[in-house]
């Protein structure tokens, strides 16, 4: 099967969500998120890092669990530009909802 190449859309979306996932983790190390989660740590660096643009959604899922994240501001911040309101929202919200 061949796989086509990501879209620029795609491309964002992953380095939004690589940045987000990044944040959410603070001072947990991502040995600990990852285990936490089910998967290996390389898989959670290259979510992070964006080589991996389109990871399942049961990964994210997972990750998004251990984090405290809804599945709703995940989705809203990796379909934002990192600039807009809405992308900027959740992740000076994210602190005070890690904290609860």
């Amino acid at each position: 099967m061949v796989r086509l190449p990501l879209t620029p859309a795609e491309i964002e979306r992953g380095q939004n969500l690589g940045a987000l996932l990044r944040r959410a983790r603070t001072d947990r190390s991502m040995f600990d998120v990852a285990v936490a989660a089910g998967i290996s740590p390389e898989t959670l660096r290259k979510i992070e890092t964006g080589r991996v643009a389109t990871p399942a959604f049961s990964t994210i899922a997972a990750i998004a669990a251990v984090l405290g994240l809804s599945l709703d501001d995940v989705w809203a911040a990796i379909n934002q530009p990192a600039a807009t309101p809405v992308y900027q929202a959740l992740a000076d919200r994210l602190p005070e909802r890690l904290a609860s």
